[in-house]
């Protein structure tokens, strides 16, 4: 009878990954302190380098995006402010 598959959750395998890079045990010291097979680990590895640049772009990624959306607010509120000099100075003009 075949059991259900283990899941680990995504700080476990960031755990038994940095450890994995680390090199002071082998893949097979790790899987038996672990409790998980050495391929499994070889594969949390790989995805710890090919997702690691990721983890810096994000970073920059969302302090770009918080400036565009400033700036396309203050470019909002400097057309708003022409608009109604605009308005005031007709307004001015019309009474003088």
């Amino acid at each position: 009878m075949a059991g259900k598959r283990k899941q680990h959750t995504a700080a476990f395998k960031a755990q038994v990954a940095l450890a994995a890079v680390k090199g002071d045990r082998t893949v097979n010291e790790l899987a038996s302190q672990y409790g998980v097979h050495p391929t499994l680990i070889h594969g949390w590895k790989k995805q710890l380098f090919s997702t690691a640049e990721q983890v810096f772009n994000n970073g920059s990624q969302a302090s770009s995006a918080d400036a565009e959306a400033e700036k396309a607010e203050l470019f909002e509120q400097i057309g708003r402010l022409k608009m109604e000099l605009e308005w005031l100075k007709k307004k001015v003009g019309s009474i003088a």
